[in-house]
């Protein structure tokens, strides 16, 4: 078997990045990838402008607190003053330009009007609540890269330079299809020995947060035919086809042996718990990844290795989780023959609870969990230990 640093160095070897862009507005950019980098035209910000509502001032015109100055101008947000006359102060509002002349900014709690003039209860340092023009991002800066994935604060940032369109990779194609007889689909009856397919919901919001276009074929009969036609299906319309179940050694485990028959197996089986059954191969030019069926199996392997699989797909450059020390209220005194990833949360006092039953068929530990601790083979955790926690954060969308 392969271990779960050497199946995660794999798969990444083998994600070949989509080549077709396409241009999309800015607002239509979350969870895309870019294709070019991104250089700004202008300086932000444009000009020094006041980072509080307040008065602007000639430092050297306030030798000492309480020094009365008469106001000159009144300068709102939008609007460009007039060069500071000496001994004068001007009134300004938070983002306004700072007028030539002025270096400081007192703000208005610092200050008491008295008429036509400003009483500066404080004398002002050179430089105070001013935001210099350029502090942020300078003309011709590089301001994200080629492969930077699209979320919220980037698409403020390339809207603070004026661009409306961005060039982005195309949307990564990924079918799915559920192999068991026993699945039933939610909102209908259950049959004698069926259960319902939560892997189809699991697998779906997983796909959707990561921005994929998703090919759903649904369940598929347990059948060599039937698993064949659907594979050969999925993998003519997407780039990757994934299933859950039917890659173990049982004689109804029909997915390995179609994706055998019609293409090729280049892995299968990796020593971690859960989700040891995965395979990984290729069906004409489609990836293929088959997941476990069990649930809380699928929810690990998709977060820990197929999500950095398809970001890197996708183009991303930055795909890795990031794994944290953190300290673990509960013990943990079974050593594993595999690396494990135990379902846990942040109590409230910061310390790690461990979920009590970590069985791959044990949906409600990956709800109730906030992310996973990361055991090495044999290892045991006493209460109050220091672990590697990987936050669900990092690992979902």
């Amino acid at each position: 078997m392969l271990t779960a640093s050497q199946l995660l160095d794999a798969l990444l070897e083998r994600a070949r990045t989509l080549q077709p862009t396409e241009t999309v507005a800015v607002t239509e950019a979350l969870g895309r990838v870019l294709a070019d980098p991104v250089v700004s035209a202008i300086t932000v910000p444009p000009l020094d402008n006041s980072a509080m509502d307040g008065y602007a001032v000639r430092v050297a015109d306030v030798p000492a607190a309480g020094t009365r100055l008469p106001l000159s101008q009144r300068i709102q947000a939008g609007a460009v003053g007039e060069t500071l006359a000496a001994g004068t102060a001007a009134r300004i509002f938070t983002g306004a330009p700072v007028p030539p002349g002025a270096d400081a900014v007192l703000m208005q709690e610092m200050c008491a009007a008295d008429g036509d003039a400003v009483v500066i209860n404080k004398r002002p340092v050179v430089g105070e609540n001013i935001r210099l023009a350029g502090e942020d991002i300078r003309a011709g800066a590089a301001i994200l890269a080629a492969g930077t994935r699209i979320g919220a604060a980037e698409m403020g940032l390339v809207a603070s330079v004026g661009l409306g369109e961005l060039s982005v990779l195309r949307r990564l194609k990924v079918a799915c299809f559920f192999t068991g007889d026993e699945l039933a689909t939610p909102g209908t009856p259950l049959g004698p020995g069926q259960i319902y397919n939560s892997n189809r919901y699991t697998l779906t919001g997983l796909l959707q947060g990561l921005g994929c276009e998703l090919i759903d074929l649904g369940i598929v009969a347990d059948t060599a035919a039937a698993t064949e036609d659907a594979l050969t299906r999925a993998a003519r319309e997407a780039d990757v086809v994934i299933t859950s179940g039917g890659v173990s050694v049982g004689e109804a485990d029909c997915v390995k042996a179609a994706v055998e028959k019609l293409g090729r197996i280049e892995m299968w089986k990796v020593a971690m718990k859960p989700g040891k059954p995965i395979v990984y191969g290729r069906v004409g030019e489609a990836d293929f990844i088959g997941l476990p069926g069990n649930p809380a199996a699928v929810f690990s392997t998709f977060c820990l290795f197929v999500r950095p699989f398809l970001l890197r797909r996708m183009g991303a450059t930055d795909v890795l989780y990031r794994a944290y020390p953190m300290r673990c209220a509960s013990a943990w005194t079974k050593p594993g023959d595999r690396r494990e990833f135990l379902r846990a949360r942040i109590g409230e006092d910061g310390a790690l609870i461990i979920y009590p039953n970590q069985s791959s068929g044990v949906l409600t530990s990956c709800a109730w969990g906030d992310g996973f601790i990361d055991l090495d083979i044999g290892q045991t955790i006493a209460a109050g230990d220091w672990v590697r926690f990987i936050p669900f954060a990092g690992v979902l969308g």
